[in-house]
């Protein structure tokens, strides 16, 4: 069993900071459960745009307000709390929060918490040192 706090995953190396956002890695790879759990705030104001290539993310909005769009296709959502969204099929997608936004993330196959953007906005396939898919 794992019992674990935000305040033990703030300002460790699982604490993901940038300029527009911020992402505590709860639970990684390591843990070898078959996913990862992340708590992200997205700042007010700003855009950013992700494309999982590699991984399957599903985003639950806990709090504020953001537009979401679509890169594929062109479509828009506005997602407030209670609203998720399930990025089954790999799509860009962009992010712009109206307010601080801040979500519960869920990633299959797992990051390591090494994984970093590319100029895509796509995070690499890392691999756990034991050979396992991240």
């Amino acid at each position: 069993m794992i019992v674990r706090s935000l305040d033990e995953i703030t300002d460790t190396e699982a604490d993901i900071k940038t300029e527009n956002w911020r992402s505590r890695r709860i639970v990684l790879a390591k843990e070898k459960v078959g996913f990862s759990f992340h708590e992200t705030v997205l700042y007010a104001g700003t855009e950013s745009t992700f494309w999982y290539a590699n991984h399957v993310e599903l985003v639950h909005c806990i709090e504020g307000e953001a537009e979401l769009t679509n890169e594929e296709t062109g479509e828009k959502h506005i997602i407030t709390p209670g609203t998720l969204y399930l990025l089954n099929g790999h799509e860009r997608h962009t992010v712009r929060p109206k307010t601080d936004f801040r979500v519960l993330c869920v990633f299959n196959p797992p990051v390591t918490g090494r994984e970093v953007h590319d100029e895509n906005g796509v995070y690499p396939l890392v691999v756990e040192e034991d050979g396992a898919p991240a």
